[in-house]
């Protein structure tokens, strides 16, 4: 087959006729900063080149699979080696066996797993292993979290959700019943309660009123999809006990922080133990993959153990395995020492850049992941975030790009660094970031 690549701007336009938006997720499309996306080609290292012949330091990373960086060497030779021997078989393979192994070795809360092909779907499959378990209904997330477009979770939801600003509003504390999308019954909405982000007494106050019909509380850890925010001294533990009290399970969406801030993911950072964890990104080496997994008594409750159905086609394919597998072998102490003190540095020269520019920046990292966000204020929740100068962020964006960075095309979306960057990548972009924020 040839590919006749064309330019950007004609691959757009071809593909808007094609393609909602042009684009095959929302976010891709820069609704929210405007102008055309490039049409990408290739990657090397912290490199992507779009069909223009442009080249940029990336630090999208595909939205974080990419921890080693695009086709890391080892990845690709085990890819290939891979795929020459059959693509996928919908049979068990060796290969899912050792990726499960790696996950249960690392991940303090998961004695099982069941590997998937995406978040949204291990998110989706988390909360009906909850639900059958309690036997209860009502799930609670966080406004401004996001754990896929199942029906159920887009409620006040994350990523592009509330890039787009279609995020529900309503008064008070906690709310119910407003779908972030067209399309999802009001009725399957009234089952997800929504809080803000690190407030633990809206929490409280949710949990004495209706404790007792919560099947599950699932939440980021450390929140990706509204821009980095960090939890609060106490707010992840004073979730965990309220759950505990009450009798629902807590559920931890690490598809970004898994493997990323560390090799347990944000729970072997804060040293809890979910019932259940939601797993992506990272564990595919930038290929379709999902898991999710906890105690051995709720995962037997999952086909064919027990009675909550789920299945997939292509779950576990060999290919995506052995990319995981090949990434997190990259993975060791040292590795996410040097990517720890990687995201420092860009998160310090950022910083460095606004005070210099007199520019108002807040930027919040946990470890290699990080976003500047154009405020004054801190950002803890999704209602501090949106309150950022996303038109500032729109003009940064496009700076630095025509200075050859590629950062995420909105702001209230994570920078990941990888291992393929290097302290020259970071002064190169410390150096655009000042000439972008002083022109």
């Amino acid at each position: 087959m040839s590919l006749s690549p064309g330019s950007s701007e004609a691959l757009y336009a071809e593909a808007c006729r094609l393609m909602p938006g042009g684009v095959s997720s929302p976010v891709r499309a820069y609704r929210a900063v405007g102008g055309t996306p490039p049409f990408l080609v290739r990657g090397a290292g912290a490199q992507v080149w779009d069909v223009d012949g442009r080249a940029y330091l990336d630090y999208v990373g595909s939205w974080g699979p990419l921890i080693a960086g695009h086709a890391h060497p080892a990845v690709v030779r085990g890819v290939t080696e891979t795929a020459a021997r059959g693509s996928s078989f919908g049979a068990p393979t060796p290969l899912e066996v050792a990726l499960a192994r790696t996950i249960v070795a690392s991940v303090p809360s998961i004695e099982m797993v069941r590997l998937v092909s995406s978040g949204t779907e291990a998110a989706m499959s988390a909360l009906r292993v909850a639900r059958a378990a309690t036997g209860r209904r009502a799930i609670v997330k966080f406004d401004g979290c996001y754990h896929g477009h199942a029906d159920a979770l887009l409620v006040r939801a994350g990523s592009g959700v509330m890039t787009l600003d279609v995020a529900a509003r309503s008064g008070g504390p906690w709310a119910s019943g407003v779908p972030a999308s067209a399309g999802v019954p009001p009725e399957v909405a009234t089952l997800t309660f929504t809080l803000p982000f690190n407030d633990l007494d809206a929490a409280e106050g949710l949990f004495r009123q209706r404790g007792e019909e919560i099947a599950a509380v699932i939440v980021e850890p450390i929140p990706g999809n509204m821009g980095v925010v960090l939890p609060r001294p106490g707010f992840l533990e004073g979730i965990c006990g309220l759950c505990e009290r009450a009798g629902a399970l807590v559920i931890f969406d690490e598809v970004i922080t898994g493997f990323r801030v560390a090799r347990g993911g944000a729970q072997a950072l804060y040293g809890i133990r979910p019932q259940l964890t939601c797993l992506g990104k990272v564990i595919g080496g930038g290929f379709p993959v999902g898991a999710y997994g906890g105690r051995r008594d709720l995962m037997g409750q999952v086909a064919p153990l027990g009675p909550v159905y789920q299945a997939g086609t292509l779950s576990g394919n060999p290919v995506a395995m052995r990319a995981g597998l090949e990434t997190l072998a990259l993975l060791d102490d040292a590795a996410y020492r040097r990517l720890d003190e990687l995201g420092g540095a860009l998160a310090d020269g950022l910083r460095d850049a606004a005070r210099r520019a007199g520019t108002a920046l807040v930027v919040n990292r946990a470890g290699s992941m990080l976003t500047p966000f154009f405020t004054a204020e801190p950002v803890v929740d999704a209602e501090s975030a949106r309150r950022a100068d996303v038109a500032r962020y729109a003009r940064f964006f496009h700076a630095l790009r025509e200075r050859g960075i590629l950062v995420p095309p909105s702001q209230f979306e994570a920078w990941f660094v990888s291992l393929a960057h290097t302290e020259e990548d970071l002064r190169r972009t410390c150096d655009a970031a000042a000439a972008a924020l002083a022109a």
